[in-house]
């Protein structure tokens, strides 16, 4: 089994080398909770069941569109979004717990120079060959342990979000607000899973509005013991994660919870 992780969907943010995985499955663990069961007024964009992402496709192991938590990590959530909600915001979820199987999928399309229908978007200024060379590809993803999750913050009230289109002409993920996909996020300076130096969290050519939600975002997940990784603005792991060294393939599904 191939095991790396894409970092624009994700690397693991460890400061020590993390260890063979040992994918289990297909039942996730007692204390792996679907996050609308803790705290229901979070709303959801799981961009890894839809066509909008990176690949172009639904993802495996993404058979349903739910954001699976540890019940840690979802406690702590349900914190941040009482928060935000004071703050006249709500957050809103791209991806969460990610089985192993969509992490080898991942790998083997970043390895297929042919597939690149998405570029306009994700990496309009990235060649696919740099995907390794350029660290976007590499350790385990900490998404498959399941205390780490992509994430913005969404006006309230939230204006409606377009649904997209399949074959829908791509606008880049590096344009300005208004002129890059209409997701109905505040301006995080660039869109989710943008394969650019511009999505580092404090890159400083982001600057005004979109520096500043960055910066909300960042205080109220570190004010509940969530980490970001610095090279992706969206990008949270819960510190206090209850399976450091478990990497989980069951799919994303209610019937994969006890």
């Amino acid at each position: 089994m191939v095991v790396a992780a894409v970092a624009t969907a994700c690397q693991r943010p460890a400061p020590r080398p993390a260890p063979s995985p040992t994918p289990t499955g297909p039942r996730a663990p007692a204390d792996i909770v679907d996050l609308a069961a803790v705290d229901p007024t979070v709303r959801t964009d799981i961009r890894y069941a839809s066509a909008h992402n990176f690949v172009g496709r639904p993802i495996d192991g993404y058979p349903e569109p739910l954001c699976l938590l540890t019940r840690r990590a979802a406690e702590a959530l349900r914190r941040v979004q009482a928060a935000a909600l004071a703050r006249g915001r709500s957050l809103k979820v791209y991806d969460c717990y990610r089985p192993q199987r969509a992490v080898n999928e991942f790998v083997a399309w970043a390895k297929r120079p042919a597939e690149q229908q998405m570029k306009a978007e994700f990496y309009p200024g990235l060649p696919k060959d740099r995907l390794f060379a350029d660290g976007y590809i590499g350790a385990p993803t900490a998404h498959s342990r399941g205390s780490t999750l992509d994430l913005t913050l969404v006006p309230v009230p939230t204006p409606a979000q377009p649904d997209y289109t399949p074959g829908e002409p791509l606008l880049p993920c590096t344009d300005p607000a208004g002129r890059r996909f209409a997701d109905d996020s505040v301006d995080m300076g660039t869109g989710f899973d943008c394969f650019d130096p511009r999505a580092h969290t404090a890159d400083p050519r982001i600057t005004g509005a979109a520096r500043a939600n960055r910066g909300l975002l960042k205080r109220l997940m570190t004010e509940q013991g969530f980490e970001n990784y610095p090279r992706e603005w969206w990008h949270y792991r819960y510190v206090d994660e209850p399976y450091p060294d478990t990497w989980f393939d069951f799919p994303v599904t209610r019937s994969s919870l006890r």
